[in-house]
């Protein structure tokens, strides 16, 4: 004969029910939002990686003003502003924000551009702790030594007020984008790379959808409106011809607003957001921000004509003819903008 179950057992069995109710609404958040950007029905994104990765730059903040890190295994020189020998911290996160600090002015480049870290224990011996701050001669062409990942150091870059914007020029004009190498350094280690290469061929825009009648001309959710289709962005491609792409590790993931640029997965598959997607929670990493008077041009390439098509059993808008992206330098001039070759 049955016993009738103890109010215990009934309350574990609660619990579970519980248990398996969460993990069955994160897989299907998960599987939506691999599905609405994947490039195509076979290539999942894949986010298992989220949160897994160990070390500093896995634990920043989800707010820009948080983060702070940079990249292991790696010695940037260049010339020494302060010296590691006399200047120690437990943390290469403080490291970071001791250079930050010094480059808080409205006027004139950075006095500190570049930060080293003897982060090792065993590697550095007495030398752990060494803060190093310094400046480069080019912050965008960093002098770098590679030391492996056991090397002892850690190194990281800092943009200041109108330093670290890059341009993503289109026939529909140039967007300007701010990166941030301070939360998102290996993203804008790659980005460096690519500006090196004075070109970006193969590197386009190929999916594009307008906002729709869900969020309004701020990037606001409308009350009561879906989350798309269409997902107010446009997708494209970062991968350039004639260099090998290796996958980017997550990095800083913030909630998705109105201008960020961030990866789809790992690279090279990337996106700029027309609105912000509260409801993406911290699914993506963000390197960038477009400047907010040049979201017209993305807006512009939101609006271009385009082809529906199902991915995952998503509706999607890819573009009817993909939109050539050139990644340029960006100098400032007498406060204004200005392209620049070199």
């Amino acid at each position: 004969m049955g016993r009738r179950p103890s109010e215990s057992e009934s309350t574990r069995c609660g619990i579970l029910i519980l248990f398996l109710m969460g993990l069955i609404s994160c897989s299907m958040v998960y599987i939506f939002m691999s599905s609405i950007m994947s490039s195509r029905p076979s290539a999942i994104v894949k986010m298992e990686s989220l949160g897994s990765e160990s070390g500093e730059n896995s634990r920043m903040g989800q707010k820009g003003g948080d983060c702070c890190g940079g990249i292991e295994g790696v010695e940037l020189w260049g010339s020494a502003v302060k010296w590691g020998t006399d200047f120690k911290f437990n943390t290469s996160g403080e490291c970071c924000k001791a250079c930050m600090a010094m480059c808080t002015g409205t006027d004139g480049p950075c006095l500190c551009d570049t930060w080293v870290f003897c982060e090792n224990k065993e590697a550095c011996g007495e030398k752990f702790g060494e803060c190093w701050l310094k400046k480069q001669k080019d912050v965008l062409v960093p002098d770098k030594h590679e030391a492996g990942k056991k090397g002892m150091w850690t190194s990281g870059i800092v943009f200041g007020r109108g330093e670290g914007i890059v341009g993503l020029e289109t026939e529909y004009g140039t967007l300007h984008i701010k990166l941030l190498p301070h939360c998102s350094p290996h993203s804008v280690a790659y980005i460096l790379e690519l500006l090196a290469l004075r070109h970006c061929a193969g590197c386009h825009f190929y999916r594009a959808e307008n906002r729709g009648h869900s969020w309004d001309v701020k990037g606001d959710h409308i009350q009561d409106a879906s989350f798309g289709p269409p997902f107010a962005l446009i997708q494209g491609s970062l991968e350039a011809q004639g260099m090998t792409f290796s996958k980017i590790q997550m990095e800083h993931c913030p909630t998705v607003t109105r201008g960020s640029v961030a990866w789809v997965g790992s690279g090279p598959e990337f996106f700029i957001s027309l609105a912000n997607h509260e409801e993406w929670r911290n699914s993506y990493t963000v390197f960038g921000s477009v400047l907010p008077e040049d979201m017209v041009i993305a807006e512009k390439i939101a609006h271009l004509p385009t082809k529906a098509d199902v991915w995952n059993n998503v509706n999607v808008s890819v573009l009817e003819k993909t939109v050539p992206l050139r990644l340029k330098r960006i100098k400032i001039g007498n406060g204004e903008l200005n392209v620049s070759d070199e």
